[in-house]
């Protein structure tokens, strides 16, 4: 596996830095290095939120990366803020539930999924950040089902447990409209 530099942002409260923290878990749960890297607005829920992610077999030396493989846009001004920062043949993956305009980014795979449409639908809006992971695995196949639902259910804790099946819905309703899609990007 090469080195993928991944940024997840929106605003607090939409799941960013558990979408990033699932990653890095992920990653080390395979045996591989990973690193997340938080970055908070001034305030949390609606202020601004992104983590940079960094997945790889070889040693991390720095949580900083310049540009990002993939970038996984929440909102307008995470996207806004983060596109032109991202590699040749590089990935953005967008919440087109909030994002109405069609977006082109010349030299990247651009794909939009209405994240918060799917969420409401599954009776749960908190789960908008475990759609838009379906949907990341789906198109990258970073790590396996067994792998991320195993992450999902430690986060969860025992306390949690039982929000467990509402977010697997939510990374198969992902997975399930980007196959329909029929992009190709892995």
């Amino acid at each position: 596996m090469d080195t993928k530099n991944i940024k997840v942002a929106g605003f607090g409260g939409q799941g960013v830095m558990m979408f990033g923290q699932i990653l890095a878990y992920s990653a080390t749960k395979d045996e591989i290095n990973g690193l997340w890297f938080p970055s908070y607005g001034p305030e949390t829920r609606g202020g601004t939120a992104n983590c940079s992610v960094i997945v790889s077999e070889k040693q991390i030396n720095s949580p900083v990366f310049k540009n990002a493989d993939h970038l996984i846009a929440f909102n307008l001004p995470s996207l806004d803020k983060f596109k032109d920062h991202i590699v040749e043949n590089g990935l953005i993956l967008y919440n087109s539930s909030l994002v109405e305009e069609k977006i082109n980014q010349e030299g990247a795979v651009v794909v939009g999924v209405p994240v918060n449409d799917i969420a409401t639908e599954l009776g749960n809006l908190k789960v908008a950040n475990m759609v838009m992971m379906g949907a990341y695995l789906e198109l990258t196949h970073l790590f396996s089902d067994e792998t991320i639902e195993a992450i999902v259910k430690k986060i969860l804790g025992e306390k949690k447990a039982n929000l467990f099946e509402i977010n697997k819905q939510a990374l198969d309703a992902g997975k399930d409209y980007v196959r329909k899609l029929g992009v190709n990007y892995a």
